[in-house]
């Protein structure tokens, strides 16, 4: 049986984010290595996925006060 991985651009397609947007995130660590390109397989990366915090998560600029402070 052929195991099937995901590249770099089949991981942001399934995340619905271009490419570039991966390089904000930390991927996990590949399932396999083809010379130096990586490889995941989608169970991997929708358990990362799911794993994730939301977004808002651990920061970010607070909300104005709704009374004008």
């Amino acid at each position: 049986m052929v195991e099937r991985y995901l590249g770099v651009k089949q991981v942001a397609e399934r995340l619905g984010i271009t490419s570039g947007g991966l390089l904000n995130l930390k991927l996990p660590e590949p399932d396999a290595y083809i010379g130096r390109t990586r490889g995941w397989k989608a169970e991997t990366i929708d358990a990362w996925n799911a794993a994730r915090p939301g977004r808002g998560v651990g920061g970010g600029r607070p909300r104005r006060d709704s009374r004008g402070a």
